[in-house]
């Protein structure tokens, strides 16, 4: 009794004073504190410039347009309102191009993918024959092209023109998105998971689908996203290719909104003056907008887990 007494009276001490020590905070030095000052300060100025933005054209779109021309909305809605979402959503054009870009983002997505990881494959091994000049073939594409005219006369002699393989064949491949698949396949992929796969009788077919697909979440997160986000917001190639308004994406409606200004009148003939037209078109231009983002907005949750793994892909070497 006396001994087992001695021995806690012996540890408690010790275990109070590891505890105080663990409590204790390491001091920062003067030079710590103003470079995080420095530091959180310009942090938070990036993230006002960035975020103020976005709310701004959120909180237009739910005020009344009277007060958007007025210049009344600062932060906050503005005598709430949500007619120009019912004037959008009852418009048939916005409709047929947000499906057309649904349409883009998704098989283009795909084919993007399956063209990436099926090039990026081989490319990744070591004992292909000839694979550096292979890749010296697709990196010199990123550097010199043939130019848009040169492009056009090839989607016009496949006979694309004013068809939807116009926005998704001529894009099937970013070299970029290439060199981050090959290295992530030489970085995160062991060469020895093949050779234990090819001695258990498995044939590069079996260990693709099977194996490497399986491990590459992380990277067909990311490759998705960025893949997606392009599809997305592109509109360039669809002035370029498609003269059928049954085929717009919605950054064309978009544009012709935003820029040129071309709103139907059908979809404010119930106005009776100019400034009331005015001040719904101003309105349906900020609520396009947040129309538009919505689906990329959407997205991102659900791969943030492996987006934050995915975009460090080759960062670390050793």
């Amino acid at each position: 009794m006396t001994t087992q007494a001695t021995t806690q009276a012996a540890v408690k001490p010790t275990g109070q004073m590891v505890s105080r020590s663990a409590r204790r905070r390491i001091r920062e030095s003067r030079v710590d504190q103003l470079f995080n000052l420095v530091n959180y300060t310009i942090l938070t100025i990036f993230l006002v410039v960035v975020l103020y933005p976005l709310l701004y054209v959120v909180s237009a779109s739910f005020s009344d347009g009277a007060a958007v021309i007025a210049g009344k909305v600062v932060l906050w809605p503005v005598d709430f309102s949500v007619a120009a979402y019912q004037k959008i959503f009852a418009y048939d054009r916005v409709w047929t191009g947000y499906a057309n870009s649904l349409f883009y983002a998704v098989f283009g997505t795909l084919l993007n993918i399956g063209m990436t990881l099926i090039a990026a494959y081989p490319l990744a091994r070591r004992d292909l024959y000839g694979r550096g000049v292979i890749l010296g073939l697709f990196v010199f594409t990123m550097f010199f092209n043939g130019g848009l005219i040169p492009s056009y006369l090839l989607v016009r002699d496949l006979d694309m023109l004013n068809t939807r393989a116009a926005l998704i064949v001529p894009q099937a491949l970013s070299v970029w998105n290439l060199l981050i698949a090959i290295t992530y396949f030489r970085s995160s992929i062991p060469p020895e998971l093949l050779e234990a796969a090819q001695l258990d009788g498995c044939n590069d077919f079996q260990y693709f689908f099977r194996i490497l697909l399986p491990l590459s979440t992380p990277l067909i997160a990311v490759l998705s996203l960025f893949y997606a986000i392009g599809h997305w917001n592109q509109f360039f190639a669809a002035l370029i290719y498609l003269s059928k308004e049954e085929l717009y994406p919605l950054q064309i409606i978009l544009r012709d909104i935003l820029i040129q200004s071309q709103v139907d009148m059908n979809m404010v003939d119930d106005m009776k003056t100019m400034a009331a037209k005015q001040a719904m078109r101003e309105l349906m231009k900020y609520a396009l907008i947040v129309v538009a983002s919505v689906p990329v907005l959407m997205i991102y949750p659900f791969v943030q887990k492996y987006f934050v793994r995915g975009i460090m892909l080759g960062s670390i070497k050793g």
